[in-house]
């Protein structure tokens, strides 16, 4: 294949959950209205079947399904990305080519998880899985829950290639988010995306080309405004609305990912089920400290 346009990946692309029914299956409906929440939000992009999207429960099928409705109700008013993220190269090309048929606008491909393949490996691997698609590949780079990590040579190089558009960066390390910035800035074809709620703001003034947020489920305008008006200029006014932002991507940690996501969303009164098990729902003492939360960033009263 060979790939000719050119997928400029940046602003605010939230890291969409799938919201699910009490009886744990796709929720169509919920997921329809929160993607049209989103776009109402100033979002710039949706990403969809990712780590917040619980891709890892999800099946081929449903995959396919949430990708084709996630292009549909889009309508073309922002670029859908689609998590393809599988263990083996196999099942990474397999998803990747259902995404392309779903006509997603790019996709999103995640290291290779419970394996532990070193960075010539990695290379081959992302080399064929864009090898094999004319779509727009972003690496994803997620150590914290991989084990598994992408270095600034390795990306540098990847980076080469025609059709790979960016990365985004959850390592939570701004060394490293900054390195795969500096090594590919001589490159138009090339964006770093934060995948840390908490350094939207620091990776834009490194050069990042924007984020892949959790927290823009919940707070979708909020995270707007730091790209926003960071590229307005007002840069006072981004640092501010990434202060606001952070206590809710602190709140992480009262539950098991993506709980604190699809309770908040509930607390906000959109639809969003439960997580998937063995994640399981928050405690009451956990679901106080996160309204306490929202309620202080003016999200809930």
């Amino acid at each position: 294949m060979q790939p000719s346009i050119r997928f400029k990946p940046k602003g605010i692309i939230p890291a969409v959950i799938t919201p699910l029914t009490g009886e744990g299956t796709f929720n169509e409906k919920a997921f329809r209205k929160l993607l049209n929440y989103l776009i109402d939000g100033g979002v710039h992009g949706l990403f969809v079947v990712g780590t917040t999207g619980e891709f890892y429960g999800l099946t081929p099928v449903e995959k396919r399904e949430i990708y084709t409705i996630a292009v549909e109700e889009t309508g073309g008013r922002v670029p859908v990305y689609a998590g393809t993220n599988g263990i083996t190269t196999r099942e990474t090309v397999l998803l990747t080519q259902i995404a392309e048929e779903c006509r997603v606008d790019a996709v999103s491909v995640l290291t290779p998880m419970f394996l532990s393949p070193n960075q010539n490996e990695l290379i081959n691997h992302y080399s064929t899985v864009a090898e094999n698609t004319l779509l727009p590949v972003i690496l994803y780079n997620n150590p914290p829950k991989t084990s598994v990590s992408l270095t600034p040579a390795t990306v540098a190089k990847l980076a080469e290639i025609i059709n790979i558009a960016g990365i985004k960066d959850s390592s939570g390390d701004m060394t490293t988010g900054a390195e795969y910035i500096r090594l590919t800035r001589h490159l138009d074809s090339f964006s770093v995306l934060m995948g840390r709620d908490t350094m939207i703001y620091g990776g834009l003034c490194y050069g990042a080309s924007g984020s892949i947020a959790a927290c823009a489920n919940v707070a979708p305008q909020l995270c707007a405004d730091i790209y926003e008006k960071f590229i307005a200029g007002d840069l006072k006014g981004s640092l501010e609305a990434q202060f606001r932002l952070a206590p809710l991507r602190l709140a992480f940690t009262l539950g098991t990912f993506p709980a604190v996501i699809k309770e908040s969303l509930t607390m906000l009164g959109i639809e969003a089920g439960p997580c998937m098990p063995p994640a399981g729902p928050m405690s009451s003492e956990e679901r106080t400290k996160l309204r306490k939360v929202l309620a202080e960033m003016g999200l809930i009263t």
